[in-house]
């Protein structure tokens, strides 16, 4: 752990898969007393807030804000932990309207992608926008987006991809 809570490591290896004005991440630790699903999707709102206010994409979103709490909640799947990494490190490598191109190395992604879900540990819950049943997106903005959210009830580790379609 470092001094701030966090597992040492779990900042860095977001950070890791953070590519400027596409791919947007977060890590922490939660400061509510027995986080879930709601505090999960604070923060995720929150890095929402974020990308409307980047310079990059304020100009797509006007008027834009972020989902409620509970609609962030209504639009989140859970995602299987052993699919975590390859899911995370999609989202940070490939392009979601151009899959032939690359934001990070595919093996650079999913080096840092496993370290994230390692040091969440196996009993993480993850959480996504896409409805696995049906291969639909829940959009969280206006854009397409998609994002990977985990938690191990303590620590949290947020990535989003965004782009103008």
């Amino acid at each position: 752990m470092t001094s701030t809570g966090v597992p040492t490591g779990l900042e860095a290896a977001m950070a890791e898969l953070s590519t400027p004005t596409r791919v947007y991440v977060a890590a922490g630790r939660f400061t509510e007393p027995d986080p879930d699903l709601p505090e999960l999707a604070a923060r995720i709102r929150t890095l929402l807030a974020g990308v409307a206010a980047d310079e990059a994409w304020r100009r797509f979103l006007p008027g834009y804000a972020p989902p409620s709490v509970p609609e962030i909640c209504a639009a989140l799947e859970p995602v299987e932990t052993h699919g975590a990494a390859a899911f995370l490190a999609g989202i940070a490598a490939v392009d979601l309207l151009w899959p032939d191109h690359l934001h990070l190395p595919v093996e650079a992604a999913a080096r840092a992608a496993e370290r994230v879900v390692s040091l969440l540990g196996p009993e993480a819950s993850w959480w996504t926008n896409h409805d696995a049943g049906c291969g639909a997106v829940n959009g969280l903005t206006p854009l397409l987006d998609s994002l990977l959210a985990g938690t191990d009830g303590e620590h949290f580790a947020l990535a989003l991809q965004i782009a103008d379609d």
